[in-house]
């Protein structure tokens, strides 16, 4: 049996409410919020942290042998951003991770790869939507990452076994974006509503098809695409086969294009029941279908966080000119300070222990941690007697911080902190995912893989930072957080 063995999402913590873009703009925008990536996030950080967590919960020892990376909004072209998810993750040089981009189907592809492949697959969806200011791609849309860990034919336990799916394909313009556009263009709503129709139906006929299944045998059914309103010309189609459509996630977090498919299965899983049969059906350049049935795994599995307790632990206060500003609509004035000086290749490919694996090295002789890592013991003098650490999962505390008011950062102010580590090791980093007003002394931290900054010469410098573990509902004054 082959199928899901890990899963994880992500969901970032900032959300847009959407009145405040009908407040600013005078348009209506819709009710809810959207989720919406920090000024430090990009898809490839999205993807690490989703990653994390399906490795987290996944069976003890699972390591991937392939490594696929789907997203529409790829921080690099001309290099392999699965390449940084693979060093995040710390997975060994025998993985092989690659990029399958450049469309939302894309993520479609990413799970069909790993499914079909004869070794744990690791698939990584992510995703960063927006468009014009005021247009219903910038208030429909949302960002959100998801990674599933496919296996099971060595004996491990398998979550969900994917028991049927089909595609249709065809040639047709619905969406699409050149390359340096920052948002996507649509054809008349009509044109793709006749285009998708046949396509949801044929795939969805073969599916069940292939699972030996009914319409009425589906439980849950997964239905998400590119286009609204084809989207809910299919519901229409489907809803007379089957009236099990789950939450697709549109108040709370928005359509997040690639990853939105994964991100509904994931909560899906969340919620399931053993033996429960999900459809998860996209529409994007054609018609995708796939066919699940969970299984008895399921009962004693946990994704820490669920989709539901990211969704509720949100910021909701993001105020719409910060959110212009993070997504390069609305320049403003930086501090008067030098910009931050540019990564160098040879010595991040040097540090990468450190600067992607996080890895902090400890004493043998006297059990201290240092970070970054060291030869020397600074405590007791020993030299190479120093054993590696991954310090990514351990807990941390604030010891000290400020906020700086002059530093380089897109949201300031900048809040510094010196950060101890449960079990040893002192950190000198930033905190982000905070309102600095709410940070004291002996907050509680968790480590997140951040993009700290992007040189003139388009390098995107990648680092570890800490952000508080979030508990419940929380709200910032809407200001330049």
């Amino acid at each position: 049996m082959r199928g899901i063995v890990g899963y994880g999402a992500y969901v970032p913590y900032f959300r847009l409410e959407r009145a405040a873009i009908t407040s600013a703009l005078g348009t209506p925008a819709g009710k809810g919020a959207r989720a919406v990536a920090s000024y430090d996030e990009d898809t490839t950080t999205m993807g690490v942290e989703a990653a994390r967590r399906a490795l987290s919960g996944a069976p003890a020892g699972s390591v991937p042998d392939l490594l696929y990376f789907a997203t529409a909004d790829p921080a690099y072209l001309d290099k392999t951003n699965a390449c940084a998810i693979h060093a995040a993750l710390d997975l060994p040089g025998s993985t092989l991770a690659v990029d399958v981009g450049g469309a939302v189907r894309s993520g479609i592809g990413a799970l069909r790869a790993a499914l079909d492949a004869s070794v744990p697959a690791l698939a990584v969806l992510s995703d960063i939507r927006t468009g014009l200011p005021g247009s219903s791609d910038e208030s429909n849309g949302g960002d959100a990452a998801a990674a599933f860990l496919f296996g099971g034919e060595d004996g491990q336990p398998v979550l969900a076994e994917v028991i049927g799916h089909a595609s249709s394909t065809d040639e047709f313009l619905d969406r699409w974006r050149t390359p340096g556009d920052p948002y996507s263009k649509l054809w008349e709503e009509r044109f793709g509503e006749h285009a998708y129709a046949p396509q949801v139906a044929a795939a969805w006929a073969d599916a069940l098809k292939a699972a030996g299944l009914t319409a009425g045998q589906v439980d849950v059914t997964i239905l998400t695409g590119v286009h609204p309103r084809s989207v809910r010309a299919a519901a229409r189609t489907l809803g007379a086969a089957t009236e099990s459509f789950a939450d697709d996630l549109s108040a709370t977090v928005g359509t997040s294009g690639t990853a939105h498919a994964g991100l509904m299965l994931a909560d899906a899983l969340d919620r399931c029941e053993p033996d429960t049969v999900i459809a998860v059906v996209v529409l994007a350049d054609g018609a995708s279908v796939f066919l699940l049935r969970t299984t008895s795994a399921l009962a004693g599995h946990t994704s820490t966080p669920t989709v539901g307790e990211q969704i509720a632990s949100g910021n909701t206060g993001l105020s719409y000119e910060t959110f212009l500003t993070w997504r390069g609509f609305l320049r403003r004035e930086p501090p008067r300070r030098p910009d931050p000086d540019p990564p160098a290749a040879p010595p991040s490919m040097r540090h990468e222990a450190w600067k992607f694996g996080f890895r902090a090295s400890r004493c043998e002789e006297c059990g201290t941690r240092h970070l970054p890592p060291g030869r020397v013991c600074l405590k007791c003098g020993a030299v190479d007697h120093m054993q590696d650490e991954r310090l990514v999962d351990v807990p941390a505390t604030v010891a000290t911080f400020t906020l700086d008011r002059l530093a380089f950062t897109l949201s300031p102010p900048l809040v510094g902190a010196v950060i101890d580590f449960d079990g040893g090791g002192r950190f000198r980093g930033e905190i982000t995912d905070c309102d600095p007003a709410t940070i004291r002394i002996g907050t509680r931290l968790t480590m997140t893989f951040r993009r700290v900054s992007t040189g003139l010469n388009g390098v995107h410098n990648y680092f570890w930072k800490a952000r508080p573990v979030h508990e419940g509902v929380t709200k910032s004054d809407g200001g330049m957080i």
